[in-house]
């Protein structure tokens, strides 16, 4: 089965770019950028411009790379569509076969893994397995991809680049090259305490819902403490890659204890092309489900 969608490019829409500025205080200090169009932005200005792209975006492809809580390093090349929500992912280095992907594909509300299966613990002899309700790409509350994908990789790259739009200290790093284009590299620290004052200081709907999107992802991520955010920028005021990094927190037996380093980056690639996401014929998959009642009936 083929699940096919084509993104469109449409209208940016403002949001009160000066609002969240003023909002964020002392990152207005930091001097001004040139962007599309010769508009004087701001370093502030400039990541909040760029977090409100993102609600445009109808597809994309991406790569991921870095460190994960729990899991090491991983590496992934990735598509997706937005609305409906679909995804196609090559991911290497989870479980002891780090050599061996394993491809994760998402439509219509169920998941496949395929591949190296062994990576997430499950065996069988089918070559895909399957499960459902399964919600990738949303919020911390919502995504639920059983255990298969990482918890920072259960959401969508888009809003998880808005998280710098919620740093009081953006400044500029400096001019660097991403994937042959040039961008401008911003860096802030970003915290939970934060982004919740500037969210409750949030004068319209927009600025709020984008600030309450950063903040979801924050707990995505399980930081604890201060996140680190790197966001490159290019010339038309788009995020071309962000990388994330702190300390995580996890539960273990009812209490918080240490989740491990979190090192994170992600670089959006094609974005508004069509994606295809091809889902396996029924006959070739086995439901976790049935795994799962074979073993407590065993």
């Amino acid at each position: 089965m083929r699940f096919a969608a084509h993104g469109s490019v449409r209208r940016r829409r403002a949001v009160g770019i000066a609002v969240v500025a003023g909002l964020l205080g002392g990152a207005t200090a930091c001097g001004t950028e040139s962007g599309a169009g010769a508009v004087s932005l701001t370093p502030a200005e400039a990541v909040v411009r760029a977090a409100e792209w993102t609600t445009e975006v109808e597809s994309l492809s991406y790569r991921v790379s870095g460190t994960l809580p729990q899991h090491g390093k991983v590496r992934a090349e990735a598509s997706m569509t937005v609305r409906p929500s679909a995804l196609d992912m090559e991911l290497t280095g989870l479980g002891e076969s780090e050599g061996k992907p394993l491809t994760v594909r998402f439509a219509e509300g169920v998941l496949y893994a395929g591949g190296d299966t062994a990576a997430i613990s499950v065996a069988g002899d089918k070559e895909w397995l399957s499960a459902e309700p399964a919600v990738w790409g949303r919020g911390a509350a919502d995504n639920n991809t059983y255990r298969v994908l990482p918890r920072p990789l259960e959401a969508s790259p888009l809003p998880q680049s808005t998280l710098l739009a919620g740093a009081k200290d953006v400044r500029k790093v400096g001019a660097g090259t991403v994937d042959g284009t040039g961008t401008t590299h911003y860096r802030g620290t970003v915290t939970t305490k934060g982004l919740r004052a500037a969210q409750t200081a949030a004068e319209d709907k927009a600025t709020r819902e984008l600030l309450t999107t950063s903040l979801d992802q924050f707990a995505v991520l399980g930081v604890k403490g201060t996140l680190t955010v790197d966001l490159w920028v290019d010339g038309d005021g788009r995020a071309k890659r962000y990388r994330v990094q702190g300390e995580t927190y996890a539960l273990k037996e009812g209490r918080m204890v240490d989740g491990g380093p979190l090192d994170l980056t992600v670089t959006l690639l094609e974005v508004d092309r069509p994606v295809t996401v091809e889902t396996p014929a029924a006959e070739d998959t086995m439901d976790v489900a049935e795994l799962v009642d074979g073993a407590e009936e065993g």
